[in-house]
């Protein structure tokens, strides 16, 4: 792709703030003043906002404060004049009823962070899994120049000589200790292993992802993803992105000029190819809307069905991203793809050039971590899309993680009417229920949770995992953690609390998975599923005020990223009136 610089002096934004000698540009300049800056720092040289979503409850970015002063360092180097903002941060770890709910939030909040304050670039300063998302939203939707600097990921857990992968360890041990093979006392010991450093999950999960997703997209720069978070080289990364974003204000480089169609065909290949989290779906659609690309679910599937997973991570393979890291990162995954023929390598990145120019002298340095072909984890190893009467506008499954004996099964459904039903039923071992039958769940979408939880890999029943079974097919409206594994359909749609399909599955219905043919299906009548729609009643609102109510209101479906439709093609940087 071609971009064309624009000129350099001009007028910036900041200046309708800070230039000239109004008695407004002095009521903003002279406040900012009282921080002790001089007053050449308003001469018109570029304002950088770097948006922070550091917080001591969003621990996965607790880090950022220090990164902060690194990004800083490098405006200040290249001439700009860096001021940093705090921003919401919506933490995986803390949030209820989800972070999810909270992503549309923060992107609104960043949105009017940027448009309505003299910012004439930002850096987005990020790591947990919906901090990405929703600052990479918030700045599509005012096209000033961004960059994304991501927290990093945790070092290596380890336990007992083995690796601990944050997450995919809570979710395994915890299935070990209903199967009886792990005590309550060896699970606590095994706590303070699974996070031991600063910095996002270890494994593959969304915070991984959505950080390969940023530099896959071109908005972050070459290596980022990967640096583990109390590396020096972190530390580096901060710097050199505070260097860039000087430049990208006076070249004018806008988040619309590199999140274009090829580049979220590229990222999506390279979620097949790393393993990446489902979750990574909702986002990138979510984000394309924003910056008024038309991304659909059946992009998904075109684009990422062939490509195999050849990054060897949890929770599809053995290692964790330190090793993924040292092995070469994710500049080794792009060429491959682009060997390959399915990189588009033309795409434009913040760095100004090509993605092709970024990655085509990457090295692996360790074929175990990042696989040849012939050895992939998965050979089809895309986010699969299926449709059919139980999911007319689409579910996903991630087959890197499912079990191929179950790719494709026919079993009797149980059902659980939302997730206090499951959590009252599932450990009884009166339960109808066995490794064939499929496990459904009702209600945690968008809409129904609300905010779309991280519960559809609903842990086994205790009786069956004491048979040694540790998968069965799941089907939900809900999300999994991206560090989660199993044979899990998720984000059906329409959800079951907008009047899905999903609804009215009953205990005993016959549910075919076809993994191979994109096939989702219920075994009854079109007759007999109309009739049960018809019937159908809504849930009764759950909210009567703030938030909560908006949220329940306003978002979409899952399969068209749960975002707020009003807020979707909005793109404009105009400066608000001045109200002094």
């Amino acid at each position: 792709m071609t971009f064309k610089p624009a000129k350099w002096p001009r007028e910036l934004r900041s200046q309708e703030w800070y230039g000239g000698n109004s008695r407004d540009n002095i009521y903003h300049r002279g406040w900012l003043k009282n921080q002790g800056h001089p007053h050449d720092l308003f001469d018109g040289r570029p304002v950088i906002g770097i948006l922070n979503t550091w917080s001591d409850l969003t621990p996965c970015n607790g880090h950022l404060r220090e990164l902060a002063e690194k990004v800083k360092a490098g405006v200040w180097e290249a001439g700009g004049f860096p001021l940093e903002v705090p921003v919401f941060s919506a933490s995986e770890n803390t949030f209820r009823p989800t972070a999810m709910m909270y992503r549309n939030l923060a992107a609104m909040a960043v949105e009017e962070v940027m448009r309505a304050q003299p910012i004439d670039g930002a850096v987005l300063l990020v790591g947990c899994d919906k901090t990405t998302p929703s600052l990479m939203m918030g700045a599509a939707s005012t096209d000033i120049p961004s960059i994304v600097v991501t927290g990093g990921p945790m070092l290596n857990g380890w336990f007992r000589g083995e690796r601990v992968g944050s997450g995919t360890a809570l979710w395994q041990m915890s299935e070990d200790i209903k199967a009886g093979k792990m005590t309550q006392e060896d699970f606590l010991d095994a706590e303070q292993a699974m996070s031991r450093s600063s910095g996002t999950c270890n494994t593959m999960g969304t915070a991984s992802t959505m950080a390969s997703m940023a530099e896959a997209l071109g908005m972050a720069l070459s290596g980022n993803a990967a640096i583990p978070g109390v590396d020096s080289r972190r530390r580096v990364m901060a710097q050199l992105t505070g260097r860039r974003i000087v430049q990208m204000v006076k070249d004018d480089l806008k988040p619309s000029d590199i999140m274009t169609k090829q580049a979220f065909e590229n990222a999506i290949r390279v979620n097949g190819a790393i393993g990446g989290s489902t979750n990574a779906v909702i986002h990138m659609l979510a984000l394309a809307g924003r910056v008024e690309v038309d991304l659909t679910l059946d992009d998904w599937d075109r684009c990422g069905r062939d490509v195999p997973t050849i990054v060897n991570l949890m929770p599809s393979g053995k290692y964790l991203m330190e090793e993924f890291f040292y092995a070469g990162g994710l500049p080794v995954v792009l060429r491959r793809l682009g060997e390959a023929g399915v990189l588009h390598r033309d795409a434009l990145t913040v760095s100004g050039t090509t993605i092709w120019d970024e990655v085509k002298e990457a090295r692996n340095w360790n074929e175990d971590v990042i696989l040849p072909v012939d050895k992939a984890l998965a050979a089809s190893g895309g986010i699969a899309v299926l449709r059919g009467n139980l999911a007319p506008n689409g579910a996903v499954l991630k087959p890197s993680a499912a079990s191929p004996h179950l790719m494709q099964h026919r079993g009797r459904a149980v059902v659980f009417e939302d997730i206090d039903d499951y959590k009252a039923r599932i450990n009884d071992d009166a339960l109808d229920i066995d490794e064939t039958c499929v496990m459904v769940l009702k209600n945690c979408g968008p809409k129904g949770y609300p905010g779309m939880s991280e519960v559809g890999n609903m842990g086994l029943p205790p009786k069956v995992l004491k048979k040694g079974i540790t998968d069965m097919v799941r089907i939900s409206d809900a999300r999994m953690s991206g560090t989660a594994y199993g044979t899990v359909v998720l984000h059906t749609a329409p959800e079951a609390a907008a009047g899905g399909p999903l609804a009215v599955v009953r205990t005993g219905d016959m549910i075919e998975l076809d993994v191979e043919a994109r096939r989702i299906h219920l075994d009854i009548t079109d007759e007999e599923l109309a009739a049960r729609l018809a019937a159908w009643k809504p849930p009764a609102p759950m909210f009567k005020s703030g938030f909560s109510k908006m949220f329940v209101d306003n978002v979409e479906g899952a399969d068209t990223g749960a975002d707020f439709a009003v807020l979707k093609g909005q793109r404009g940087n105009e400066v608000p009136r001045d109200s002094h």
